[in-house]
């Protein structure tokens, strides 16, 4: 592993638009693991999904109503949450912020 896959700088990595109020910046990754900044407007709605990776969330910033399965809690900065495999979950963000989200193994159709 070189120098430039060890260190990802902020200003140098795009943001991706996902849709209206939501996008996202990939800001570490390898076969393993992948950390991504997702940014949401009020009212963004990251719909309920689910998929193979495991995913650990950080609230940088903001309010979030989080889905999990058949469980909702309001989150909010400093706040995490944590999704197994194949497990359904979705946000609601009740004030403009930030996730942080760790997924295992990366998230290949990200980078496509």
């Amino acid at each position: 592993m070189t120098d430039k896959d060890m260190f990802f700088r902020q200003d140098a990595m795009k943001w991706e638009v996902v849709e209206d109020k939501i996008k996202r910046q990939i800001v570490g990754y390898d076969d393993t693991m992948m950390m991504v900044k997702v940014k949401f407007e009020k009212g963004g709605v990251g719909t309920v999904h689910h998929h193979v990776h495991t995913q650990s969330t950080y609230i940088s910033e903001g309010k979030f109503e989080v889905t999990i399965a058949d469980e909702k809690k309001v989150l909010k900065k400093g706040d995490s949450f944590f999704v197994p495999s194949h497990t359904p979950h979705g946000v609601v963000c009740l004030e403009s912020g930030v996730l942080v989200d760790v997924f295992t193994p990366a998230r290949a159709d990200f980078l496509k």
